[in-house]
């Protein structure tokens, strides 16, 4: 004897059946953030060494601070404003504060179908800017950045 099933469960199954296929989960597994790699180095020596402490915030955003009062850190991830021009992050080493003034373009770019969109950034030539109480100098390594893990300034402190 023929048991009968209903167009509907056909129609049902066949609906559950392409959903699985055609949804499958993608996950981005890529970092999106363009940021500023910033290293620091000892300015008598010129290796990369850690300050005692380490501060970081942006000007008026004392309250979020990236970085807080850590020891052992080389380097400083630092991220720019696609909306704006330009960016000013206090640092404080060893409880000396300065400033440093960044000024760049930014333009989109495709990362994966995964990942969708993020900011590249280009510094402008000779536009980076900063005070002189514990930091000697700033060197631009490499004016573009991106979401690659590369050291773009160098602080001498």
């Amino acid at each position: 004897m023929r048991k009968f099933v209903p167009g509907r469960i056909y129609f049902f199954l066949s609906g559950v059946m392409l959903l699985c296929l055609s949804c499958a989960p993608q996950t981005c597994y890529e970092n999106t953030d363009a940021m500023v790699n910033a290293s620091l180095y000892l300015n008598s020596s010129g290796k990369l060494k850690a300050p005692d402490s380490l501060t970081v915030y942006g000007v008026n955003m004392e309250t979020n601070k990236l970085v807080d009062k850590i020891k052992g850190v080389t380097v400083v991830n630092l991220p720019l404003d696609a909306a704006a021009t330009s960016c000013t992050y206090v640092i404080r080493i060893n409880d000396i504060n300065d400033t440093i003034r960044f000024v760049y373009d930014s333009s989109p770019h495709l990362v994966s179908k995964e990942c969708g969109y993020t900011f590249y950034h280009n510094l402008v030539p000779d536009s980076l800017t900063y005070t002189k109480h514990k930091i000697v100098s700033i060197s631009v390594s490499k004016s573009s950045i991106t979401t690659t893990n590369e050291e773009n300034i160098r602080i001498y402190y």
